[in-house]
């Protein structure tokens, strides 16, 4: 089966643009022959760089006018904004991996999240997972997601589970994909670089599965278009604010293909789902060395209110 991760760059503070990216997208990946397309961390809406680079005191105007129109860019579930998004990954009978930013309808201009859904090859969401720490400047920005999407669901394309950046970090969280029997291990994020590669083929070979990274790529320019009043932060419009490095690794936990970097792009692999029982021939954490007598993990998936 062949796998599509899609390395551009967002439109920053416009739900309606990204939306008619998303589905340029998974058209494009589908006429390639992609049965799985990925997208990078909050692809629908943007990645808030610009929280890593204001000032808490000086520069706390600026960053809540952008909060405000982050906010306003959310994704709506319950009133199908992603109807388009669905209707593409039905057409094309693809499985789609998602990030977006998602206002709830219950609280609306209120708390947001960093959320990650998969769209089945039907057209439906399978599961909506929300981030469950937002690291570091991040919590100015999301709320705190809860356990309830922590889950593997058997798709057309595989068993995908999926957990957003920093979560992959995360041992317990991680155990509980393994635990689920994930095949398909879709890590969208905005981290990049040697360190987290090492995570991403340390993740394939403790888990014995198909691990998808997928960043966003983009630069200076592409998010002064949207915010052309952080031109003082990112002085440079040509420089890379992320390089991407959007990759596949195998079970075994080695890259296929040299990451993506500095560019924008569909990285292409194929993959094949009978690895997995031989990288778990002799180290199978949820199985024969998960040693049950010893050790318990107990996951509370009761769903928090917004």
């Amino acid at each position: 089966m062949q796998i599509a991760l899609v390395q551009k760059s967002p439109a920053f503070l416009d739900r309606s643009l990204g939306i008619e990216i998303t589905v340029q997208s998974i058209r494009e990946a589908a006429h390639g022959g992609a049965g799985l397309v990925v997208f990078p961390e909050t692809f629908i809406g943007g990645y808030p760089a610009w929280l890593w680079q204001l000032r808490p005191g000086p520069d706390s105007a600026l960053a809540e006018a952008l909060h405000v129109r982050l906010n306003a860019a959310c994704v709506d579930l319950a009133s199908d904004q992603l109807g388009p998004v669905r209707e593409a990954a039905r057409q094309h009978a693809v499985t789609v991996v998602l990030g977006l930013n998602e206002a709830p309808h219950e609280a609306p201009r209120g708390t947001f999240y960093n959320t990650v859904v998969i769209i089945d090859a039907n057209g439906e969401v399978a599961n909506r997972h929300r981030k469950i720490m937002p690291t570091n400047p991040e919590r100015m920005a999301w709320g705190f997601g809860d356990a309830s999407g922590m889950r593997v669901v058997p798709t057309a394309a595989g068993r995908v589970g999926s957990l957003i950046c920093w979560e992959n970090m995360h041992p317990l969280a991680r155990a509980s994909l393994y635990a689920q029997g994930v095949e398909l291990y879709v890590a969208p994020t905005y981290d990049h670089g040697p360190r987290w590669l090492a995570s991403m083929q340390h993740i394939a070979r403790e888990g014995g599965c198909w691990v998808l990274s997928c960043s966003s790529a983009f630069q200076a320019r592409d998010l002064l278009q949207a915010a052309p009043e952080l031109a003082a932060v990112y002085p440079d419009p040509d420089a890379w604010v992320n390089p991407g490095d959007s990759c596949l690794v195998t079970p075994g936990g080695r890259i296929v293909g040299a990451p993506l970097h500095e560019a924008h792009g569909i990285v292409r692999g194929q993959v094949d789902l009978a690895r997995i029982a031989a990288a778990k021939r002799t180290f199978d954490c949820a199985g024969h060395y998960a040693r049950p007598d010893l050790f318990h993990l107990a996951v509370d998936r009761a769903p928090q209110q917004p």
